[in-house]
């Protein structure tokens, strides 16, 4: 990586760069050096997980627990409820996990701003001719990669258990792809509050209070069906739903257009909203 594509210009100097910091933004910024400013920074995060293995815990162990813990604790009663067995509960549930995946890996997208605004790392960035966008879009490509890699171990700890692919390779690989989507519209939420939340652990905190009702209101874990009505209208409207019912029809089969569209609609709807915020947010924080 070139040092000198994201050190600061010397004051005074004949190649400086705007005296105002929040100038040198995307309107004054080309897309390739945009685009190489962006590597440089997914590196530079990328080392930092090099660094400190262990934040790759949630990511390696999470699908393992979780496919695990649902399968065998409640595989048997809602696989019944399914008109099958546990076998036909973990054809249901892995795509389900699929879609949650994002939403889990995304608070870490918030965490980590909102720790790197505490240890001055921001203050520098912000201090460079860089577009603003591009410090917080390198977090969520590398964030995204971690996405990944959780999905591959969710799918091959299915695959190991009896799982079956009812449609194809291409279904699979769009059911993914779609979670991806979904999940970095996702992470300009958790931006955002990284922003505006004083600690790491108030961010968190708020995560969980966002999560788990969308996650647990949802058709992840269990059919709509067996809940009660006010229940099922949450469920209805719940965007994690439409999601986990896309991934299981471009999983298993069945019908997608109305719930890809949907789950499209809302992605285009969140990320449309949030980042422009996020940016503002990154440029103003004091």
């Amino acid at each position: 990586m070139s040092t000198t594509t994201l050190s600061p210009a010397p004051a005074g100097s004949a190649g400086a760069g705007p005296a105002d910091p929040a100038a040198a933004d995307e309107g004054r910024i080309g897309l390739r050096a945009n685009l190489r400013h962006i590597g440089a920074l997914a590196r530079r995060n990328l080392l930092q997980i090099k660094k400190d293995p262990e934040s790759m815990f949630d990511v390696l162990l999470m699908p393992i627990v979780f496919t695990l813990l649902f399968v065998y604790v409640f595989g048997g009663s809602v696989g019944g409820s399914l008109g099958g067995d546990r076998q036909d509960y973990l054809n249901y549930l892995v795509p389900g996990l699929m879609a949650m995946m994002g939403m889990n890996i995304a608070m870490a997208v918030g965490t980590g701003v909102n720790d790197d605004f505490r240890k001055g790392v921001m203050d520098r960035f912000r201090t460079m001719p860089i577009a603003r966008s591009s410090v917080l879009i390198a977090k969520i490509v590398v964030e995204l990669g971690r996405m990944t890699v959780a999905i591959v171990i969710l799918l091959a700890m299915g695959f190991a258990l009896g799982m079956t692919l009812g449609t194809s390779v291409f279904g699979l690989l769009g059911a993914v792809a779609l979670s991806a989507v979904f999940g970095a519209a996702i992470m300009w939420i958790f931006i955002v509050l990284g922003l505006v939340m004083k600690t790491a652990q108030s961010v968190q905190g708020m995560g969980m209070l966002v999560l788990m009702p969308l996650q647990f209101g949802s058709s992840i874990f269990a059919p709509p069906t067996t809940m009660p009505g006010w229940l099922r209208t949450f469920t209805d409207y719940n965007p994690l739903s439409n999601l986990a019912d896309a991934v299981r029809g471009l999983m298993m089969g069945g019908p997608v257009a109305d719930s890809v569209g949907v789950t499209l609609a809302w992605a285009a709807a969140i990320t449309v909203v949030m980042a422009p915020l996020a940016v503002s947010k990154f440029r103003k924080k004091a």
